[in-house]
């Protein structure tokens, strides 16, 4: 009997069984969303190429010397590559390069193994692998050392250079069952079935995201506050919304954490956040006109006439305005869908489970045909933050087109 770690995935698990018992190319690649599990199954390859079982059908045992090690991250035989820097790219490296890259992989595969077996380098995100980084790789994929497996983990494939895909053997991995990471949660004890529940439903069949959830509990409750806070906009005029949008954008800084895998910087976004939101909250001040409660402009109060500040962190870079602002994007799709869905009269198909009282509340003040045409919308401002269009653009042209309740 394997040990595979991997969980939802009986396909890619099968094949990789079967390399391990005959032929193990010499790259693999593995295609699926962050969160999927696809470093999981890479360390899986590792263990059963590493593991000393003398059946090869048993490998990984994950009982042995090397799967232990393997599994604690200490294995000298296998080498581990990633994001790097602000720009968070595999660079190429080397002597005197300010970071390690693709050329230090390649120094310590062509050394001999210090266990006696195989030497297998495992790259993670590897669609972020810039062009010099990919022709080192290129070349070593060409000339392959004896024993050398080189594992590539990317989000998507269409950044690696199509003379590397063509020497990988791929596999991908798609969304898990909504049981299965309930059910891993459980196993772990990372989570209650009730918070386990909900988890494995935000975080849409990616087990790696339901357990950096359930690490963070501030991130979970970042995200609800940030959900609601899109929610308020409906009954909110636009300087309102955007006052709002404002104001929420350091929980938007925690969410996106998680999704970077950046647990613990989120959680020192959701501790900064707190303390900005209710900054931001005390500069909107309001006055009263009318008999009704007006929020002050939001330019010059909430940002000291700085509309860059407005809208994100004082000390942000671009880069980190522009994953708050794809995190905000992201829990504004699941609620609108929620609101979809709800709408429609399948409240039992709705993604946050915990925000159901709130959701079932507005989706009844809801047009359902306007909130598909914003769920367009959104998708489009996806497509629009992976390029380079501003990201405080996409928010307030959001923030304004976001459907009204209706009186």
């Amino acid at each position: 009997m394997t040990a595979f770690r991997t969980r939802g995935h009986p396909a890619a698990v099968a094949a990789v069984a079967a390399m391990i018992r005959g032929h193990v190319p010499h790259a693999i690649l593995l295609v699926g969303p962050r969160g999927v599990g696809k470093t999981t199954l890479a360390t899986d390859i590792a263990a059963g190429l590493l593991c000393t079982a003398a059946d090869p059908a048993e490998r990984p045992c994950g009982q042995c010397r090397a799967c232990r090690l393997v599994a604690s991250g200490g294995h000298p035989d296998v080498h581990r590559l990633g994001p790097d820097g602000a720009g968070r790219q595999v660079v190429i490296g080397g002597p005197g390069a300010p970071a390690r890259g693709v050329r230090d992989l390649i120094v310590e595969l062509s050394l001999t193994p210090v266990e006696g077996g195989a030497r297998v380098a495992i790259i993670t995100s590897a669609q972020r692998m810039n062009e010099d980084a990919q022709a080192a790789l290129l070349k070593t994929l060409e000339e392959p050392g004896s024993g050398v497996v080189i594992i590539l983990c990317a989000d998507v494939e269409e950044p690696i250079l199509p003379t590397i895909r063509s020497r990988s053997a791929r596999l991908r991995l798609g969304p898990v069952a909504t049981r299965d990471v309930e059910a891993l949660l459980a196993e772990t004890g990372s989570a209650d079935p009730p918070l386990a529940a909900r988890l494995a439903r935000i975080a849409t069949g990616r087990p790696g995201i339901a357990m950096a959830w359930a690490r963070q509990p501030e991130a979970v409750l970042a995200r609800e506050q940030l959900a609601r806070s899109i929610l308020d906009m409906t009954d909110q005029r636009p300087s309102e919304r955007l006052a709002s949008m404002r104001a929420a954008i350091p929980l938007a800084v925690a969410v996106a954490a998680i999704d970077d895998g950046r647990a613990d910087a989120g959680a020192a976004a959701t501790a900064g956040g707190s303390t900005a939101k209710a900054t931001a909250r005390d500069k909107a001040v309001s006055r009263r006109r009318g008999g009704v409660a007006v929020v002050a402009d939001p330019v010059d109060d909430a940002s000291d006439g700085d509309p860059e500040a407005a809208v994100a962190p004082a000390r942000a870079t671009a880069a980190e305005r522009r994953r708050a602002t794809e995190a905000v994007v992201a829990v504004w799709t699941d609620l609108a869908r929620d609101l979809v869905v709800i709408a429609r009269g399948m409240p039992g198909a709705a993604r946050d489970i915990g925000l159901l009282d709130e959701t079932r509340g507005a989706a009844a003040g809801q047009d359902p045909d306007r909130l598909l045409g914003f769920l367009e919308r959104l998708g489009r401002a996806t497509t629009l933050l992976a390029g380079n269009v501003s990201p405080e653009l996409v928010l307030d042209d959001l923030v304004l087109a976001w459907p009204a309740a209706r009186r």
